[in-house]
């Protein structure tokens, strides 16, 4: 159970406060009553949910800045006197990672180091959660889920440069952090969908911004199979985790895995199908026929060990990560006030989650 009263007062440095899933998490950490210094550099996109939601205001402090600038990380860590650190910074989108290799393994890999190196010269760090993604696995095509045991890969540079990340944190631990008393989890989730991401090359907001302009959606994947899921459910796992690394740190500093039930993963041409009926107005899709960069044609998580020892389960089915994505970027379009919708779906969420 996500407990406020652990998170009341507790001092959190958030890394990627700006992108998709951390401007969720930073609300719903406030929501929660927790201290947020937020770490990043501006929104990646425009619009953003980090300004449409007023993020801002959910932080103690929202600081510009770069990973890749070890100096000024290690002040603004030092400076904050964080209990727990999430680094959620990353450049996460496969597309990108195939124009831009460089940046891609500077920002996961080294930003990933210079994040441990901050830490190590901060004393009130006790508990570090390492974002990655389902993408480190060596994806072999299998039918069943990967196992946190499963070894690393990645074909592209995006899923490789995570593969080292998990390489870099297990590296860490037992190099530096388990002597030292502070706790170190990594977390991998599965795709998350949900309001408020405008990323490119992504099904949901791709297919938003299709039927607002009234356009057909073009689906250059229809048959890729992946472990959707609505963005609150790993939020709840890493919330759920961060709470364990407290108080056994022995026992839950490992790698993590989050995803949905295994029904939930569906092929992209099912997302589509759900989303157009969703929006209604004759919101259709269509085959993108052009030549697209190398993805996996199927990826699932298993997730027992959360599940057995979080006490961690999916809350939301397919069907209704859908709807309430769906029902958030209609109120966008209608000019609604996306703070107060986007943290009366949190704390929907939170009372189903607690009611379980």
């Amino acid at each position: 159970m996500i407990e406020s009263n652990f998170w009341q007062g507790r001092k959190v440095f958030l890394t990627g406060h700006t992108g998709f899933k951390g401007s969720w998490l930073s609300l719903w950490l406030k929501q929660l009553g927790a201290v947020v210094t937020g770490y990043a550099l501006e929104p990646p996109t425009s619009p953003a949910l980090f300004n449409d939601a007023g993020i801002n205001h959910a932080l103690k402090k929202h600081i510009h800045g770069d990973i890749i600038d070890g100096a000024s990380l290690s002040r603004a860590m030092h400076n904050a006197e964080p209990e727990i650190v999430i680094h959620m910074a990353a450049q996460s989108l496969l597309r990108e990672s195939y124009d831009d290799p460089l940046a891609t393994y500077s920002t996961n890999v080294i930003g990933t180091v210079n994040l441990f190196e901050a830490i190590r010269k901060t004393v009130s760090v006790k508990a570090v959660l390492n974002i990655t993604t389902d993408k480190c696995y060596e994806n072999k095509e299998w039918n069943w889920g990967y196992r946190e045991i499963e070894p690393m890969g990645g074909y592209d540079p995006y899923s490789s440069s995570k593969a080292c990340a998990e390489l870099v944190s297990s590296a860490y631990r037992q190099s530096f952090f388990q002597h030292s008393g502070v706790a170190l989890a990594t977390a991998r989730a599965g795709n998350v969908i949900g309001g408020g991401d405008w990323a490119t090359d992504r099904i949901v907001p791709d297919a938003m911004r299709a039927f607002m302009d009234k356009r057909i959606l073009f689906v250059r994947n229809p048959l890729a199979i992946r472990p959707w899921q609505h963005v609150l459910e790993p939020l709840a796992g890493y919330l759920l985790l961060c709470q364990q690394l407290l108080q056994a740190p022995e026992q839950f500093s490992e790698p993590w895995n989050f995803g949905p039930k295994d029904e939930d993963a569906q092929p992209v041409s099912r997302l589509a199908d759900i989303m157009s009926e969703n929006w209604g107005a004759s919101a259709q899709w269509a085959l993108d026929k052009e030549a697209h960069p190398h993805e996996a044609r199927f990826l699932k998580l298993d997730c027992s060990k959360a599940r057995t020892q979080l006490k961690w389960q999916p809350l939301w089915d397919l069907e209704r990560a859908l709807t309430e994505s769906v029902r958030w970027y209609k109120a966008w379009h209608n000019q609604e006030n996306m703070h107060q919708f986007t943290l009366q779906q949190i704390n929907s969420y939170q009372e189903e989650l607690q009611s379980q």
